[in-house]
């Protein structure tokens, strides 16, 4: 009768392990599937109650992450301490412990307030482990009638104990390979970001890579794209970066500056001319936006255009078309445009010489290119790059620039901001004889008085009384001594004009 029964329990968990194997196969995720697998032991074996608790490792607080034949309520409840209570003990001692009366068993602390009416009831609680450490524990209410023996149990929910430890390694290994994976990929991005520099562009802050970011992203597309910054700030090399990184790279960039082309000449160039359309038009001629077909076109100085040429940009952009000059026929264009300038388009729309229509069909992407001033970080990589170009250039061999030469480069405003750079480097490179760049190869314009030994010869009381001084007697000499005159030119009373003669001892009687 014993082997029958002994026999039917072996099956019983063979049956029930099986099961619980195909369960925990089915998914890594842990949530989802070890309330299917007390379902599973509640099934076979006739558990009434049943959990696993996991240790998070940060707070070191074991806590109910599923449980059967307990409410949300009671299962919130249900939080250890290391050492607290039959689960807490387990845990930190990572030995199985059985309880065969809890309501005899003082350390049986019943967190969750399930079994405040049960009596003589068994209760058996086994580690979870991975490689030697717990990780949490699987506890139960005594799954079998008296004539069955606790150790049993216990070996059943051992076996149980160690699938679910499997699981549970496989679900963090596979969170720390997806967060590694995150990570990786948004390293791989920022590096992406980061090395989409166009070349010959110099700058590491904040704002340049912000302009590089959007340099990326515009790129590959055919937007409009309108640079608007300084003179000298480089938009040129945006424009170059900007056609150089399209699908339109292995076409033509046509660049036009809109500012160095007489009126009368840059609707000729811009749009061409047709055999005979004035005078000196000996033959036909394509204009820029032909030549440009297929490929880009850099607007410089857009805000230089006058009133007739915007409206006849603005059907380009619009239609994509255009007529030479003398000529009726249409001809269509297919181009990128992009401009460029240093102008404030706005006051300029307010003023009425630039077109509100044309500005919003130019500034569909914008970028601004920060001035020298707000990129203060850049400016000595941009003088090492110039020192490094122009000492190839002139064959002069400059190795580095001098502790005071970099205190006047970084304390300088830079009104003419990189190309101010370059030109004064350039300048400095040539004037150079020992490999270094002093202080006195920059421009006057950068020295400052303490370089030139040219500081405050007197402190601001005495430069005004020096004026104060000069004006007195200035006044004296065209009012020929009189003090009365003298003071009304001055715009102050006689009696003022007493004292401070009396002030710096002049003698207004020399003056007469």
């Amino acid at each position: 009768m014993v082997n029958g029964r002994h026999y039917r329990r072996r099956i019983q968990e063979l049956t029930l392990l099986f099961e619980i194997s195909q369960i925990l196969e089915g998914s890594i995720n842990l949530d989802q599937v070890v309330s299917q697998v007390l379902e599973a032991i509640a099934d076979h074996m006739g558990m009434h109650r049943g959990t696993v608790t996991l240790l998070n490792r940060q707070s070191k607080e074991i806590r109910i992450s599923a449980a059967y034949g307990l409410t949300g309520k009671e299962q919130a409840r249900g939080r250890y301490k290391l050492g607290e209570g039959i689960t807490g003990q387990v845990v930190q001692t990572g030995r199985p412990m059985i309880v065969p009366d809890i309501s005899a068993e003082p350390e049986f602390l019943d967190k969750t307030g399930a079994r405040s009416e049960d009596t003589s009831t068994a209760f058996i609680c086994v580690p979870i482990k991975i490689d030697q450490e717990t990780c949490g524990a699987l506890s139960s209410d005594r799954l079998f009638g008296d004539e069955i023996a606790l150790d049993e149990d216990v070996r059943l929910l051992t076996i149980i104990g160690s699938m679910i430890a499997r699981a549970v390694e496989l679900r963090r290994n596979g969170e720390e390979a997806q967060r590694a994976l995150e990570k990786e990929n948004a390293r791989l991005q920022e590096a992406l970001r980061e090395s989409f520099q166009p070349k010959n562009m110099i700058g590491s802050t904040r704002s340049m890579k912000q302009v590089y970011e959007l340099l990326r992203q515009v790129a590959p597309s055919e937007a409009t794209v309108l640079i608007r910054g300084e003179s000298g700030t480089g938009k040129e090399l945006i424009a170059n970066a900007l056609h150089y990184n399209s699908p339109r790279s292995g076409k033509s960039f046509i660049k036009v500056n809109c500012a160095a082309l007489p009126e009368g000449v840059i609707e000729s160039e811009l749009f061409g001319h047709e055999e005979g359309a004035f005078t000196g038009a000996v033959k036909t001629r394509k204009g820029r936006f032909e030549m440009a077909d297929g490929g880009t076109i850099f607007l410089d100085e857009i805000g230089d255009l006058s009133p007739l040429l915007q409206v006849k940009l603005l059907r380009v952009l619009q239609e994509r078309e255009i007529e030479r000059v003398g000529g009726d026929k249409t001809i269509p264009v297919d181009l990128r445009i992009i401009a460029a300038t240093n102008r404030p388009l706005e006051e300029e729309i307010a003023l009425g010489t630039f077109r509100e229509d044309l500005f919003y069909r130019l500034n569909v992407f914008p970028i601004h290119l920060p001035p020298l001033r707000e990129r203060h970080g850049d400016i000595m990589l941009l003088a090492d790059h110039f020192v490094e170009k122009y000492s190839k250039k002139n064959r002069n061999n400059v190795k580095r620039i001098s502790s005071s030469s970099i205190d006047l480069l970084t304390s300088y405003h830079w009104p003419g901001n990189v190309r101010e750079v370059e030109n004064c480097i350039e300048r400095a490179v040539l004037l150079s004889t020992d490999g270094v760049i002093h202080a006195y190869h920059l421009p006057p314009s950068l020295q400052s008085a303490e370089s030139t030994g040219t500081g405050l010869a007197s402190t601001l009381p005495e430069a005004l009384d020096k004026l104060e001084k000069e004006l007195l007697m200035e006044a004296l000499k065209s009012s020929r001594g009189n003090r009365a005159e003298a003071a009304r030119k001055l715009g102050i009373s006689e009696r003022i004009m007493g004292l401070r003669v009396d002030k710096f001892k002049i003698n207004s009687k020399k003056y007469r």
